[in-house]
């Protein structure tokens, strides 16, 4: 029964789009995304002892997506093909074809219903978040039904059951939950947004049993009951008064079973509390990050690690960097302990001016220094036709906490950056990367160059190379890592090819991250909309 619901779904989905070619009464939109890697194996950089390398040598994934409306509805499907795929395990294929997602929803009065696997979240996602982020193959929708109904013109309820999508299959728990939002303001002058959300997760018989066993290996004294059920409530508000905003969220969690950073199981309950405030004038803005977290874990159950079954999504407080050498050292969320802040003031004067001035500071609940982070970064555009960036930025970041080294040194590094853009003309220009990182941790010192031609709207070309200059050991030599990229784009399709020789990493996205092994090889990707 489980496969012919889709099933049918398709076939109803297939004939609309049928109907819309005959009739055209109704509206048809996609996209397609396709990645394909071809690995080439380079044991001077541990990419190999593999099966990608050593064996399969080539493998990819794709997504394509039909959304159909007509009649009040819509209907969504996507098709999900993973051959030889490195998403799911860097170090290991993954294979699969199926229908990946698929719903149908119905808008009539004051009343939506969906049905079929749901994307949606409560306040900023701490106690829930249904997403996607294909780049870390994280696609936990839950796949079940949504009823949202406008009680007035500024109150809203939505109620949500289902379970988590795990690939082409389900994890067992069950997930459950509501949110009241609301919208308001005084004068048309201050405006509010306030909301509450709750949502209940219950285990299944074989994850409680799993759960009891490794709470029965634990000595007699740190055993406490485990839950079948776990509950957790949030209330947030968003604030708007002319040029001031405040966002503020609390959250709290009852005790439950789940893995703590040391990958051991403990019951306990948990809080966490986000805040943002940001304050703009003209040439002037100024914005403050503040978190705290404490055993706020929350996965379908406990049997679940790293980015497998999460059921929330944790607001990141350090600023995404987007320079090559400075991203490698972007700090995830903690679920376990974490007191964060961040300001950042930005000044610009007049068009050819402006300034940045970032800071943060984060520690553990119990003091123990994670990440701080010092930059400064200023945009210069005097020169007809040039944009130049010059900026320098400041770390220090716990290795072993943040990717799980035990005994690795606090990583503290210096990176001096440049960015130089020339309009050659309206459609073709030139720009050049420059970063050093100099650090005596980890890998050691780096130095980054790339070159990028643009002749819009069609074409993009860069070349790159990140070298490590100063290996931290002794026994290391010292590795070019050459890129070249090529994308063309024609109307709605682009494509593009690199070759990639990449050194071994954490990988981040929103605050999520995962450890990627090196790779040597080309990637081609092709993205489509229609």
């Amino acid at each position: 029964m489980g496969q012919k619901l889709p099933m049918l779904f398709s076939s109803l989905l297939l004939a609309g789009v049928t109907s819309f070619a005959q009739n055209n009464s109704g509206t048809l939109s996609g996209d397609l995304m396709t990645n394909v890697n071809f690995f080439n194996r380079d044991t001077s950089i541990k990419a190999s002892d593999n099966p990608l390398y050593d064996n399969l040598l080539s493998g990819g994934e794709s997504w394509l997506s039909l959304r159909y409306s007509n009649y009040g509805f819509t209907g969504y499907l996507r098709m999900d093909a993973f051959h030889n795929s490195n998403l799911k395990i860097p170090t290991q294929p993954t294979s699969g074809f199926g229908i990946g997602a698929w719903s149908i929803n119905k808008d009539f009065e004051k009343l939506s219903i969906t049905g079929g696997y749901i994307y949606d979240q409560i306040g900023s996602g701490i106690i829930f978040r249904a997403y996607e982020d294909r780049g870390l193959l994280i696609d936990n929708a839950l796949v079940g039904l949504r009823l949202k109904y406008e009680l007035t013109d500024k109150i809203s309820v939505k109620a949500f059951t289902g379970q988590q999508k795990n690939m082409f299959e389900r994890y067992n728990p069950i997930v459950k939950g509501i949110n009241v939002e609301g919208s308001f303001s005084v004068k048309d002058k201050v405006f509010f947004n306030p909301g509450i959300g709750a949502i209940n997760r219950t285990l299944d018989k074989n994850s409680m049993d799993a759960v009891i066993t490794r709470i029965n290996a634990l000595p007699e004294n740190e055993r406490k009951e485990p839950k079948y059920n776990m509950y957790a409530a949030t209330a947030y508000n968003a604030l708007t008064a002319g040029n001031f905003s405040w966002y503020v969220e609390g959250a709290y969690k009852s005790q439950e079973a789940f893995n703590n950073y040391n990958g051991n199981i403990e019951v306990n309950n948990g809080t966490l509390f986000y805040t943002n405030m940001s304050y703009a004038l003209k040439g002037l803005a100024a914005n403050l990050t503040a978190k705290r977290t404490q055993n706020f874990v929350m996965r379908t159950s406990p049997s679940e690690a790293a980015n497998l079954g999460m059921v929330n999504w944790q607001p990141i407080v350090a600023q995404i960097r987007p320079q090559r050498l400075i991203a490698r050292y972007t700090p995830q969320s903690l679920d376990w302990s974490e007191m964060a802040l961040n300001g950042n003031i930005l000044y610009s004067p007049n068009d050819e001016y402006d300034f940045n001035v970032s800071y943060t500071h984060i520690n553990t609940i119990q003091k123990l220094k994670l990440y701080r982070e010092a930059y400064f970064e200023t945009n210069i555009r005097s020169i007809k036709d040039v944009r130049l960036q010059l900026g320098v930025h400041y770390m220090q970041y716990n290795q072993e906490y943040y990717q799980f080294k035990p005994g690795y040194a606090l990583v503290k590094a210096i990176t001096p950056f440049m960015e130089f853009a020339y309009k050659l003309s309206p459609k073709r220009s030139i720009t050049v990367q420059a970063q050093y990182m100099d650090t005596k941790q980890d890998f050691g010192s780096w130095a980054f160059l790339q070159l990028e031609y643009a002749l819009a709207p069609k074409w993009s070309f860069a070349i790159s190379d990140m070298y490590n200059v100063k290996p931290a050991h002794s026994e290391s030599k010292a590795q070019h890592y050459y890129n070249a990229f090529v994308a063309y784009t024609q109307g709605a399709h682009r494509f593009s090819a690199a070759w990639v020789k990449q050194v071994e990493g954490i990988n981040c996205t929103g605050g999520v991250c995962r450890y990627e092994p090196a790779f040597n090889g080309l990637r081609v990707m092709i993205t489509s909309s229609f």
